[in-house]
């Protein structure tokens, strides 16, 4: 019954207005493995408007009908259970494909006309979401050259709307984001902007605010009075794959823990909004970056760990180290694993330690929340002979296996007192039904609908740098000749480990996910 009303309410939301869905980069990887996908999935719901179109933009010849074939492939590779052949061509007759240089403005020209005349074959009015799919040195001649051909803003064309959705990452530091954001600002206004970050569509992650402020029985435990420490994980088994070049440039740092991680820890952290308009969820987050702790260059050294990957197992079999990957440098000191230690200064959690860490080649690929709990105190069955008993953890799994644990303590049955701890587990592929929506059906129809609750604003992209970049110019001066290694399969390296261990702590990945068919997000 809960998982239909749960159906029922996603079938009620409402439908965008018709609008053409602009995707610069349509012969790249993202499009293929996951826009297209996910547009394609929302069409077959009926989330999509009977008048919506989309036009791959990108510099390779193509016709319109060799870009349907493209997409046909994509489908039958990234789609479960493929392109149903009884939709396919309602779906295929609202492709079209658009040759273009991303710095030509003859193109861009020829991109305005494309768009009204389709705009005005299907009677419906110029709304055009741009999607930039592209390397982020593009980002802004792009969205220069959609303002100088009169696409950006309402009242140079046809009648409707034009929104702007960014790829991660949107800059290399605080400086180049501020001059990014003004490059972007220049041709769209700030609530027309959606700077996407595909974690934030995940359902488990949504469901942290929900958890958080829904529950009573929750909210009140969530300050420095009742938990010792928040640990947060982000592990990959993956190396870098294909990303070779581009990732030698930019780190897990800049990779993972400047979006994915700080939006997590933000999430945690906040306050709770006086609503849920976007703008009040996201200035709660912005608080929480502002009040993180700075990181002074003396303590870089202790409180953060940074390690490469080495050759070992993954599922069994061999894989090379981080630098005999392609692409990347023989001497590269780039970091593939990141652990670090911040605090958040503010009544709430003042003196709790917030640890992070990600990597890639781990033992496993989890996303995990852990609140620790403070332990009970040293008397009655915290004691000897009973204690030291294992502290209360709530566990909130965003990948895989979604869901959330409880670890609490019980008396086994039996003669004596014989106490140990027991999990309590929510799944949400057994509680409605089926695994969650992908993260990209949701920000898209987001952007779609102009709701940017789960999009990243300016001011949030850069408290974020703020806090990163002193330790990325830190780490950059520092040189080392060589960064500690771990081997592929492990969860990372010893390093990572005695910098929790000397707080009197641990690492730990409540509930590890089990081993099933799923989507990689």
């Amino acid at each position: 019954m809960v998982a239909g009303n749960a159906q029922e309410a996603v079938v009620r939301r409402d439908s965008p207005e018709p609008f053409t869905l602009v995707i610069f980069g349509a012969s790249g990887d993202l499009a293929a493995r996951k826009l297209l996908p996910a547009v394609y999935r929302l069409f077959r719901q009926g989330l999509l408007p009977e008048q919506f179109a989309v036009v791959g933009f990108a510099r390779t010849a193509m016709t319109d009908d060799a870009f349907r074939e493209e997409v046909r492939q994509a489908l039958d590779r990234f789609t479960p259970g493929k392109a149903a052949a009884a939709d396919w061509p309602q779906f295929a007759s609202r492709l079209f494909y658009h040759r273009g240089d991303y710095s030509d403005a003859a193109g861009f020209a020829a991109l305005r006309a494309r768009l009204e005349a389709l705009a005005a074959s299907r009677h419906a009015p110029c709304n055009t979401l741009f999607y930039l799919a592209t390397p982020p040195t593009v980002f802004a001649p792009i969205a220069e050259q959609i303002r100088a051909c009169g696409l950006s803003a309402p009242g140079e064309r046809c009648d409707g709307w034009a929104r702007l959705v960014i790829e991660k990452p949107f800059g290399r530091d605080l400086a180049s984001a501020r001059a990014l954001n003004a490059h972007i600002r220049n041709a769209f206004a700030e609530d027309r902007i959606f700077r996407i970050d595909h974690y934030l569509g995940k359902e488990t992650v949504q469901n942290i605010l929900v958890l958080r402020f829904a529950n009573a029985l929750f909210e009140p435990l969530w300050n420095h009075k009742y938990v010792d420490h928040v640990q947060i994980t982000v592990a990959e088994t993956v190396g870098v794959e294909q990303r070779g070049p581009y990732y030698d440039q930019a780190g897990a740092l800049r990779d993972m823990v400047q979006n994915h991680l700080m939006h997590l820890l933000s999430l945690v952290g906040m306050e709770a909004p006086n609503s849920v308009d976007s703008d009040t969820v996201r200035s709660e987050k912005v608080k929480v970056l502002k009040a993180l702790r700075p990181m002074p260059r003396a303590c870089v050294a202790s409180n953060l760990v940074r390690a490469q990957y080495g050759a070992g197992e993954v599922a069994g079999q061999p894989v090379p180290g981080y630098r005999a990957e392609p692409g990347v440098a023989p001497d590269s000191i780039t970091e593939t694993y990141v652990a670090f230690k911040t605090f958040i200064e503010n009544w709430r959690w003042a003196g709790v330690p917030f640890y992070l860490r990600t990597g890639k080649r781990l033992a496993a690929r989890v996303t995990e929340i852990g609140i620790h709990f403070k332990p009970v105190p040293q008397v009655l069955f915290n004691a000897a002979p009973f204690g030291p008993m294992a502290p209360n953890v709530l566990a909130l799994r965003i990948q895989p296996n979604e869901g959330i644990s409880l670890q609490f303590q019980v008396k086994r049955p039996g003669a004596g007192v014989r106490i140990e701890p027991f999990r309590m587990d929510f799944g949400y592929a057994a509680a409605f039904g089926g695994e969650p929506p992908e993260a990209y059906e949701r920000l898209l129809l987001d952007a779609a609908l102009g709701d940017s609750t789960l999009f990243t604003r300016s001011d949030e992209v850069e408290a974020a740098w703020a806090f990163l970049t002193p330790i990325l110019y830190t780490c950059a001066e520092d040189q080392f000749a060589a960064l500690p290694t771990y081997r592929a399969g492990s969860w990372g390296p010893k390093e990572a480990d005695a910098m929790i261990e000397a707080d009197g702590r641990q690492w730990t990945v409540f509930k590890r996910p089990a081993a099933r068919k799923g989507r990689e997000g």
